[in-house]
């Protein structure tokens, strides 16, 4: 009964309530990084907002995602070694990540880098330097293991694959379940 009034409330609740942006909204972090400097094409979805402390330096093209906890580090902080010679040096570079692309939780992204259109970058890749449209990069170091379209392929033709984004979570959990073979 009490899960019941719950479900009851929530629903009231939505009545009433302008409607949440949702889970996969991300203007909100998409201005403030704007704001900050972040050049951003249009399109994409951002889960991150660690720019580095030049996210000026950043530049994103048109229909990129980027996961949660990815770093774009635009300094290279192994610079304090010259500060006995040189106080105030620093190594910076810029970041460009071309259209079309994806980049992995956890993934550290470099000064100096520049993913090319197409790419995927797998969770927790540390990506540095030039990496070529339609690269799948893995790993630390990230190296490109092979093309991003062919990837992109397997999922769609995957068993796995499933067109349960813009489900309703109880109806989204009752398909999951029931196609991994798990009790409801």
């Amino acid at each position: 009964m009490r899960r019941f009034a719950q479900r009851l409330l929530r629903r009231l609740l939505r009545m009433v309530e302008d409607p949440p942006s949702g889970p996969h909204d991300t203007s909100a972090t998409i201005a403030r990084l704007r704001a900050l400097g972040v050049r951003i094409g249009e399109g994409c979805a951002i889960y991150s907002e660690f720019f580095s402390t030049e996210p000026y330096l950043v530049t994103i093209g048109s229909r990129v995602g980027i996961s949660g906890g990815v770093k774009f580090i635009t300094h290279d902080g192994s610079a304090w070694l010259l500060r006995s010679d040189h106080p105030e040096r620093q190594a910076l570079g810029t970041i460009a990540v071309g259209d079309n692309t994806f980049i992995g939780e956890n993934s550290l992204i470099l000064c100096g880098t520049s993913i090319g259109a197409g790419c995927i970058v797998g969770a927790g890749a540390v990506v540095r330097g030039k990496i070529p449209d339609n690269s799948l990069v893995i790993g630390n170091p990230g190296e490109i293991v092979g093309r991003a379209s062919l990837f992109v392929e397997m999922l769609r033709q995957g068993k796995d694959s499933l067109d349960t984004l813009g489900m309703e979570e109880g109806a989204r959990r009752a398909v999951l379940l029931r196609h991994f073979g798990l009790s409801l």
